[in-house]
Order: C-alpha cells, then sequence, then structure tokens
C-alpha cells in the first residue's frame, strides 16, 4: 500500500513537496483552500526543477481536501506534512490535533525555529518531527490555468532523525527530494534562519533574488542582519549550522565584498533562477502577512530572552510592517534604516 501524506498548506513548498511525492506513487492529500482547491481540481499541477525540467502531476494523481478533518476521513495512517507559514501553525496543528488520532507524526516543513514548540502545545498527542526546507520555490500560474511550484535554489531537505523519517527517507529519494537526517535540528533551523534574513531584505527591494543579491547595499544590510543575530546565538550557545557553501560567520564577510569579487566568490549563493524572489516577497505583494516575526522576530526574542537586545533586526520588523503593497526600498536606504538602528 502505498505510503499516505496529508499536505496542510497547498502553498510552493506543499505543491513542491506534494507534486514530487505524488509523482513517486506516495497517496497525497492537499488539504487547501477553496481557491486553490479549484485550480488543483481543474488543472492539476506540476513540480519543476533548477534544470528548467518541467513534470506534470496531473489531478489524478493526488487528492484535495477543504479541511483536515476531511483529509482524515480518506486516509488512514498517514504522514503529516505541515507547510503553513509560521503565524498559522497553532490553528492548523490544533485542527490537525482534533481530526488524527494521537502519535500521527507531523513534519513541519516551515520556516523558523519556533513550530515544533507551537505543534507540541496546539496538539500535544501528535508526533512532530522538525524539518527544513534549503531550497527557495516559487508558485506561478501558466496560461492554461495549471500551477508550477518551480524550485529556483538548490539544497537538500534535512529531517530530525527518528524511525518515522528514517522509514520515509527511500521514497523521499525517490521523489528527487534526498533527506538529510540529523540528530538535533536546532542548529540547522538557526543555520536556515540567517539565511532566510534575506526575505524582508528581497520583499523590501522589490527585485527578484539574484539582482537584489547583486546590489552591494542589499547585501550589507543583509550582513548587519545576520551580524546581529549570530552574535544573539553565541550568547545564547547556539551554534548554527552550515547550511550553504560558506559557514555561517563567514557569510557577512563574503555578502560585503565589492560586487565583482561578491560574484566570483559566492558563485553558488547566484545559482538562482532569473525570476525566483522570496516568499515574503509574495505575500507582501499579494497584501497577506509576513514570516516576518518568525524570522527578524526570533531573533529580536532570543536576545530579550539573553538581556539583549537586536536593533537592526526589530529596525527590520517596523520597515516591512511600515511599507505595504507595491512599495520598493532602494538598498541604500534599507540599508541605512536597519545600520542607523
Amino acid at each position: 500500500m502505498a505510503q499516505r501524506f496529508v499536505v496542510i498548506g497547498a502553498g510552493a513548498i506543499g505543491c513542491r513537496v506534494g507534486g514530487a511525492l505524488a509523482t513517486a506513487g506516495a497517496d497525497v492529500i492537499f488539504v487547501a483552500r477553496a481557491g486553490r482547491a479549484a485550480d488543483l481540481a481543474a488543472h492539476g499541477l506540476a513540480i519543476a526543477g533548477l534544470d528548467g525540467a518541467t513534470v506534470p502531476v496531473p489531478p489524478d494523481r493526488f487528492r484535495i481536501a477543504p479541511t483536515a478533518s476531511h483529509a482524515a476521513r480518506d486516509a488512514a495512517g498517514p504522514i503529516l506534512l505541515l507547510c503553513t507559514k509560521g503565524g498559522a501553525t497553532a490553528a492548523a496543528a490544533a485542527e490537525a490535533g482534533a481530526a488524527f488520532p494521537p502519535g500521527t507524526p507531523i513534519l513541519s516543513l516551515q520556516n523558523g525555529v519556533d513550530n515544533i514548540g507551537r505543534i507540541r502545545e496546539a496538539a500535544p498527542h501528535l508526533l512532530p518531527l522538525a524539518a527544513m526546507v534549503p531550497f527557495n520555490v516559487t508558485l506561478d500560474h501558466e496560461a492554461s490555468g495549471r500551477i508550477v511550484a518551480r524550485q529556483t535554489t538548490s539544497g537538500a531537505l534535512h529531517a530530525e532523525d527518528h524511525a518515522v523519517t528514517r522509514a520515509l527517507a527511500p521514497l523521499f529519494g525517490r521523489a528527487g527530494l534526498p533527506l538529510t537526517l540529523v540528530a538535533d535540528m536546532a542548529p540547522v533551523q538557526w543555520g536556515k534562519l540567517l539565511l532566510n534574513l534575506n526575505n524582508p531584505v528581497n520583499a523590501l527591494s522589490g527585485l527578484p533574488l539574484r539582482d537584489e543579491l547583486m546590489d552591494r547595499d542589499c547585501r550589507r544590510a543583509l550582513a548587519a542582519l545576520q551580524d546581529e543575530a549570530l552574535a544573539v546565538m553565541k550568547a545564547a550557545g547556539i551554534r548554527p549550522a552550515r547550511i550553504g557553501a560558506a559557514p555561517p560567520r563567514l557569510i557577512p564577510t563574503i555578502l560585503r565584498l565589492p560586487t565583482f569579487a561578491f560574484s566570483r566568490i559566492a558563485a553558488s549563493m547566484l545559482t538562482i533562477a532569473p525570476t525566483a524572489r522570496s516568499s515574503m516577497a509574495d505575500d507582501r505583494s499579494a497584501g497577506r502577512p509576513t514570516e516576518i516575526d518568525d524570522l527578524c522576530g526570533a531573533v529580536v526574542r532570543l536576545a530579550e530572552a539573553h538581556g539583549l537586545a537586536a536593533p537592526r533586526n526589530a529596525a527590520m520588523i517596523r520597515l516591512v510592517s511600515r511599507h505595504g503593497p507595491g512599495t520598493a526600498m532602494s538598498g541604500r536606504d534599507i540599508l541605512a534604516a536597519v545600520t542607523a538602528a
């Protein structure tokens, strides 16, 4: 019998991972809102990799449910994949906890460092497992109406080493999603958060990711946020894991290099599809709540817990809250606002 997955949150990550698992033969149910559900049911899905190859996932390869409760009626013994934004974690976990039996695994494929705690509090009888998605995914609509979950950067999924994830690793591998299992996910999550501090810079700039990273002032603003986050982590005894090509503590130095040197030394950082954008840029453009509290907010809270301040990350929270859809800031202005703090 095929392994069953219930994907809670049919956004970019949910569609990319759920679609890949469906192509590998898994039984996948997407819990999706009405508009997304209608698009998936009518036109199906496609997943695309960095190489540009697009794999269709027709509607008969997956199922759709309006709520976790509906999914629970059709999915005995599933693995839950939580792919919502951090702000929706508590509500989504509570709904899943009411629908699925005790011990049901729920794998958090979310940004930030707080989601496992939120799941435990909202649904204490579920089995929460931490994971980390290192790559960026955009969600685009073709003229036909089909949704394309397009992976625009590289990297391997990481997950907490557990009997459940060990059993899932071969299937994820067949789906083109190699799963790296680690004993302690906290350093991995903080390492990813360090990179995710670029999301608000990208969102405010209004630029595609690659163009934004080629703007030295944007990079310097990101480096300032990372320097502060690294200092706070050090005070808290956290050693962030190496996620990309460079050790975490070298990244701010690399970012501050002149663009001609940065483009050569950090070539792997720039292996990005030309149209790639951060999920926060998409949320901001659509007028949706952003994940700023799960990123810069996590740094501010960690600082406060250790009697410190994180004024640069706090300033970024204010910037994102004050600048609505349709506005953009230059790299120089972002840098000035962050460093003035």
